[in-house]
């Protein structure tokens, strides 16, 4: 298993520092262009979620963390933590329905939709000091190097 770490500052100036540092890290392995693309959106959605419903626009003292594991043979787990107090909980999530997002032309409200799609396993966990989103794609893996 190899394992890759980000930590940067919650704030939407560092959401293109993560978006270049899931496309960096996964493109040491033999993975589609479509595939790539797909996990660096989830991975985004759920980082840029974070950044703008959890902590204020000028808030950079608190930090995200992103973990990348990879298992050749498995797939990858993104684990992105922060250290906010309250967390999600998905069990609350009531999916959206596409058809009244259009008709009231509401913009947002389709990344954790999007995500669970893109996604094999979405977990939310909070430990009290913080909290966990765990992304895992089942996708097979070979070293590009």
């Amino acid at each position: 298993m190899m394992k890759y770490s980000l930590k940067v500052p919650c704030s939407k100036a560092k959401l293109k520092t993560i978006r270049s540092f899931v496309d960096e890290t996964l493109n040491q392995y033999s993975i589609s262009d479509v595939d790539l693309n797909m996990l660096v959106l989830a991975v985004d959605e759920i980082c840029a979620n974070l950044i703008v419903h959890t902590y204020s626009p000028d808030e950079t003292v608190e930090c995200i963390e992103l973990h990348i594991n990879v298992e050749e043979n498995e797939g990858i787990t993104f684990e992105i933590v922060d250290r906010n107090n309250e967390g999600f909980n998905i069990i609350n999530y009531k999916e959206p329905m596409l058809k009244e997002l259009v008709q009231s032309r509401r913009k947002g409200g389709l990344g954790l939709m999007l995500v669970k799609r893109i996604m094999d396993d979405v977990q939310f966990k909070s430990n009290g000091k913080g909290n966990i989103c765990r992304l895992f794609k089942r996708i097979s893996l070979a070293d590009a190097g």
